[in-house]
């Protein structure tokens, strides 16, 4: 497909998100939905006159080829939704942007990604348990992926290339800045040892609204979300309020209850939209990430005399060998259709053979 074309099709005025997504299902490419007219746009699903007008009187393609000279000039990734390279996390994510921007060498389809979130007026106590999280983190090796804002998540950033992990910041704006700007160094040294990734195109400011449209790739990304220190009105409990929407896994450090920074913590425990964690070994033991709980996975469902299909038995072999899959790669690895990996899989989890994880991820019991 044409990148000019992906691109423009995420410039038109009036078509966000969803609605890009439902003109992707029903045309098929990017290129077929410059083709079509007025009356087949008309029965593509959310569309409006409205929106068709703005659709048939665009002027995607100018602001398309001045993007495309854009990234080709300073060595950007473009990876739009269809792409292989796409993040595979935040593509089973409802909302997720058709296109990103991306500069950088980390890997966004991870076996292991954190977000990790907090306020921007960050104290002493948070910043202690930030420094202890992401030294704890480095036996597992994760992508860590935070926002480049002030406070915690500047703090998760360095703190994650300290500790030898790669770390990847989440833009609300183009590539062409970098906001806050005292935050350049250390975005350099990211690009070095993870990346920046964007949904906005160059020339785009850090407007108030593109803070919350970047939070949910902060959450989608992310097999887990864990909030250190944050305001109940916070921008990190929004973060963590999209990864429950997404179904993903969402922790959150206590503190005391007089303590302005640890109210939007201590709300998100309270009403049982976070796991509470004091250590890592909370977090390994919840996402059956301990050695302990990892030694215990000795393939004993293939050793007993359970009554398999074929299929499954092609199922739990891949898992097996792979230890958790998103269903997309499973599909791939076992070259079964959607269709009949749902069946197997509804099976298999009946049999309580294997157990689904936030963001369709498969593993062995």
């Amino acid at each position: 497909m044409s990148l000019l074309h992906k691109i423009a099709l995420s410039c038109i005025t009036g078509v966000g998100s969803i609605l890009a997504r439902n003109l992707i299902s029903y045309c098929g490419s990017p290129e077929v939905v410059f083709t079509l007219k007025k009356k087949q746009l008309s029965s593509v699903p959310g569309i409006g006159p409205r929106t068709v007008e703005l659709i048939m009187n665009h002027k995607a393609f100018e602001r398309a080829e001045k993007e495309l000279s854009f990234i080709e000039k300073y060595n950007i990734q473009a990876l739009f939704l269809t792409d292989d390279t796409y993040p595979k996390r935040l593509k089973n994510c409802f909302d997720a942007p058709v296109m990103l921007y991306f500069k950088g060498n980390a890997d966004l389809n991870a076996g292991k990604v954190i977000s990790v979130v907090g306020t921007r007026n960050s104290t002493e106590y948070g910043r202690d348990i930030c420094r202890t999280l992401l030294a704890g983190l480095k036996t597992h090796d994760p992508l860590i992926i935070s926002g480049l804002a002030y406070g915690i998540d500047f703090l998760a950033h360095k703190e994650a290339l300290k500790n030898s992990l790669s770390t990847v910041g989440i833009l609300a704006h183009g590539l062409d800045r970098i906001y806050p700007a005292q935050h350049r160094p250390l975005a350099e040294k990211m690009v070095a040892g993870g990346g920046l990734l964007t949904e906005f195109m160059s020339g785009t400011v850090p407007d108030r609204e593109n803070f919350p449209k970047r939070n949910r790739i902060i959450a989608g990304l992310a097999d887990v979300t864990i909030v250190v220190e944050a305001n109940i009105r916070g921008g990190a409990l929004i973060t963590a309020e999209l990864a429950n929407s997404y179904n993903r896994d969402v922790f959150a450090f206590p503190g005391r209850i007089t303590d302005e920074y640890s109210s939007g913590c201590n709300h998100l425990i309270k009403t049982n939209r976070a796991n509470l964690i004091t250590k890592i070994a909370d977090l390994e033991y919840i996402l059956g990430w301990s050695e302990s709980q990892n030694q215990q996975r000795t393939n004993p469902q293939l050793s007993l005399a359970i009554d398999l299909s074929v299929d499954e038995k092609i199922i739990a072999e891949v898992l097996f060998k792979k230890g958790s899959l998103i269903v997309d790669e499973l599909a791939i690895l076992t070259g079964f259709p959607q269709s009949k990996l749902a069946l197997n899989i509804l099976g298999m989890e009946m049999k309580g053979l294997i157990m689904g994880m936030p963001g369709n991820v498969y593993k062995l019991v």
